[in-house]
């Protein structure tokens, strides 16, 4: 039976994050953070997985982001939520984290958004 072309390339979507999700798992000592590109925005949840809890997010769909930046999807807007999610993990006592890139390679944007991260002292 032939599939559309759209069903086979969320057939291939999901193993992506089956494979990738199969290797990480986060605690409440080192939460994992996913992160999550639309065509407009870019989104950051730290989540628990033990717990299945959102700690924290940060996308740039904020308005206090939005007053910082021009363009909201670009990589220095990234490195500008990399700054933001991480002032809001030192906050909440948090040191160390599990990257998560879904389906996205590790390049570009999502490189931007941890090397942001990691400048700002956090340790994956």
């Amino acid at each position: 039976m032939l599939k559309l072309k759209s069903e086979i390339k969320k057939l291939r979507k999901q193993r992506i994050r089956k494979r990738i999700r199969k290797k990480l798992r986060g605690t409440p000592d080192r939460p994992r953070v996913l992160v999550v590109k639309s065509n407009r925005y870019i989104y950051a949840q730290v989540i628990d997985d033990l717990s299945g809890r959102v700690i924290t997010s940060a996308s740039t769909l904020e308005k206090e982001f939005q007053e910082k930046a021009k363009n909201f999807k670009n990589k220095e807007a990234c490195a500008l939520l990399g700054a933001v999610l991480a002032r809001r993990l030192k906050e909440k006592n948090i040191n160390s984290i599990v990257l998560d890139r879904g389906l996205y390679p590790y390049h570009g944007r999502v490189k931007v958004l941890a090397e942001a991260l990691r400048a700002e002292g956090l340790a994956f």
